[in-house]
């Protein structure tokens, strides 16, 4: 498929886990990929891989996602724009520390903010291009993740709004909201309950209808989607990819 050629699109959070997936998945369908991520060594190992491009990037400092963005662009338009970079901090409220706090929501929520309105620039001026936001399950609560579930329930709105304020210059926002994905974070996850991964993988797909857990493929297919023509008329959503409701 070919759907992407001639297209650029920026990942941030791009070296690893649901990113890395997204952009080897853009660049198989010809897209021209520039991977943003803090861990430059990574995003170099990914972006070597599917023939794209590395820049490092902290997403939390507006001057370097504004670099990235520059740097995307520089091949002749930004045209998909994919927010991946996130961390996590887990923790109940009484324990969760202020910098807890802090880090999460500037990573998910902040760093969403400078990558779309950086964006937003060049696909206003060109009248085109597609936003994909990364949400979670955890928008609707979790125990332990008060800032990770509000930074990913405020990326809902952000899409929401941005879809209303950039539809009318061609530009379609969606929101990916994915369930449990086997990713490095979910791994760290388990480990900091002292659980061996496997058995939490066991457990969760207990809890999913079909019966595993999801992998970062599973959610860059959507995104692909998303980012695509096929959803020219799709914007302002929120897609959950979880295998199914909790049981």
């Amino acid at each position: 498929m070919t759907r992407f050629e001639g297209k650029t699109a920026l990942v941030t959070g791009g070296a690893k886990g649901i990113g890395a997936a997204t952009a080897k998945r853009l660049a198989s369908e010809g897209a021209t990929v520039v991977v943003a991520d803090f861990d430059e060594s990574a995003a170099q190992e990914t972006a070597q891989a599917i023939g794209g491009h590395a820049v490092r990037c902290d997403v939390t400092k507006r001057e370097d996602v504004e670099a990235a963005v520059d740097a995307a662009a520089s091949h002749g338009s930004l045209d998909l724009l994919v927010t991946c970079a996130g961390i996590i901090r887990d923790n109940l409220l009484f324990k969760m520390t202020e910098d807890d706090w802090d880090a999460v929501i500037d990573t998910h929520l902040k760093g969403t903010f400078h990558a779309a309105r950086a964006a937003q620039k060049h696909m206003v001026e060109q009248r085109s291009g597609k936003m994909v936001l990364i949400s979670s399950t955890s928008a609707l609560g979790n125990r332990g993740q008060t800032n990770y579930s509000t930074a990913k329930a405020g990326l809902q709105g952000m899409c929401k709004t941005l879809a209303i304020e950039l539809g009318p210059y061609n530009v379609n926002v969606n929101c990916v909201a994915p369930g449990f994905i086997e990713t490095a974070m979910t791994r760290q996850t388990a480990e900091r309950m002292g659980v061996p991964f496997e058995k939490f993988k066991e457990a969760v797909s207990e809890q999913v209808p079909l019966g595993r857990v999801g992998q970062p493929e599973d959610v860059a297919g959507l995104i692909a989607y998303l980012c695509s023509e096929d959803a020219s008329y799709v914007s302002g959503q929120v897609v959950y990819v979880a295998g199914g409701p909790r049981i």
